[in-house]
């Protein structure tokens, strides 16, 4: 439901001693990197021992309960109404999703995913016709996680055709818990990101706050293009950036995005580009990200102006195409 605008992270050039420096028990900086989720993961840890194939364990137990496309995972067999015990991580993810729902006024919804589909965002790709009202009146029926309700066995719905996709948390989610396997094993210093999202701890190979750099989109005559926008320099929180700028389609009422808005059923117009969020957890980060593209430039700010530990910063569109920035009162400070 959401693309995610390319994070760099700027680390320093320091090749990682191997061997004969894990032998003697010293913790030496070591990354590692692949595939995950039809997305990308890169990890950066300070450690004594190796912890890459735990590091890939925790993101498919991850996969396990979350993946709407993993077909015996918890949440699709929720989605199939079938009996599914929630574990720990989806009653995480759950509440967590449903926090930002009441903050956002509703534009944070992981039971969006019919309305997605139906404007052409899904699996079915972007040939499907554009809905009738009629068909997002019956679509909007199966939202709101608000009416949804953990069980034992499963989660409640408002109707059987409700479907979870928290895809918009996931990534984050996933940060969080390899960022705690490796503070369980004694790593205290690391970055982890998948897909863009980022989870921090600790300090960089340099002694020095972990340095984020922002790419800003630039958008000609369809053409989409990068240039560093802002570094921040930060510890210890999760960075999620989400855009609206890559994914959309045309229709036969004009060029429409990706977000979608669980209120109305239809395409948010807004001048934002992206929403880049610092929050006390990756998780928060990614489902603030996606909830401030839903919003209004002015609810979003307001609504990181009243949490605790939480910026934001947003990239809207000038009259004359630039882009400019805004960003909340307790967002980092911007180095260019």
């Amino acid at each position: 439901m959401k693309t995610t605008i390319h994070i760099l992270v700027m680390l320093v050039s320091v090749a990682a001693v191997y061997g004969c420096s894990e032998s003697r028990g010293r913790s030496t900086y070591r990354d590692t990197e692949g595939a995950v989720w039809n997305t990308t993961y890169h990890v950066t840890y300070r450690s004594p021992k190796l912890l890459d194939d735990s590091i890939i364990a925790v993101m498919r137990k991850v996969e396990l309960t979350l993946s709407p496309f993993c077909k015996t995972s918890i949440i699709s067999r929720i989605n199939r109404n079938e009996n599914a015990r929630p574990d720990s991580m989806l009653k995480e993810v759950f509440n967590t999703s449903l926090m930002v729902n009441k903050l956002s006024g509703g534009m944070f919804d992981p039971t969006v995913g019919t309305l997605v589909s139906l404007w052409g965002f899904g699996e079915a790709g972007h040939n499907t016709p554009e809905p009738t009202a009629a068909m997002i009146d019956s679509a909007l029926r199966s939202v709101g996680i608000r009416r949804c309700r953990l069980t034992e066995t499963g989660i409640s719905k408002p109707t059987p055709y409700t479907r979870f996709n928290f895809s918009a948390i996931t990534k984050g989610f996933g940060c969080d818990m390899v960022g705690k396997m490796l503070r369980r094993n004694g790593c205290n210093d690391y970055m982890v990101e998948i897909g863009g999202e980022i989870a921090l701890s600790g300090l960089n190979r340099r002694g020095e706050p972990w340095r984020i750099m922002i790419d800003a989109p630039v958008v000609n005559d369809s053409t989409i293009d990068h240039r560093r926008m802002a570094v921040i320099a930060l510890t210890d929180r999760g960075v999620a950036t989400s855009g609206n700028y890559r994914n959309f389609r045309h229709t036969a009422n004009g060029t429409v995005g990706h977000t979608i808005s669980p209120v109305t059923g239809r395409p948010v117009a807004t001048s934002t580009l992206s929403a880049t969020v610092v929050a006390p957890t990756a998780m928060l980060a990614d489902a603030l990200a996606t909830a401030c593209m839903a919003m209004d430039p002015d609810s979003a700010l307001a609504m990181a102006d009243k949490m605790t530990d939480t910026g934001i910063m947003l990239v809207s569109i000038k009259d004359n195409g630039e882009w400019r920035i805004k960003t909340s009162k307790q967002f980092p400070e911007l180095s260019r």
